[in-house]
């Protein structure tokens, strides 16, 4: 596993105590991270939505550097599955 996936599952940790849907951060290069109602691990199981991303957009998006929306319009940030469960999620890392 890379530092990258390390240090992003702690942050997410962090800011997500407990998710009732599912999704996966696919960061490209480095690996995925699951969250579940399970909480935030590295893994790449099935989840309700996908969304991918290079390292410096997924660590924009931690920090806040990086509108989540704009990523989307731009093509830095894929979508696959479930938009509510985006939504969702969205909310939470704001």
């Amino acid at each position: 596993m890379s530092k990258v996936v390390d240090a992003a599952v702690q942050a997410l940790s962090a800011k997500i105590p407990s998710f009732r849907s599912s999704a996966k951060f696919v960061i490209k290069d480095e690996g995925s991270i699951v969250i579940d109602s399970n909480g935030v691990r590295a893994g790449d199981d099935e989840t309700e939505v996908t969304l991918t991303a290079d390292r410096e957009t997924f660590e924009g998006l931690l920090d806040g550097s990086v509108n989540p929306t704009m990523a989307f319009m731009t093509g830095k940030l894929t979508v696959d599955g479930s938009m509510g469960v985006v939504m969702k999620l969205g909310a939470m890392l704001s």
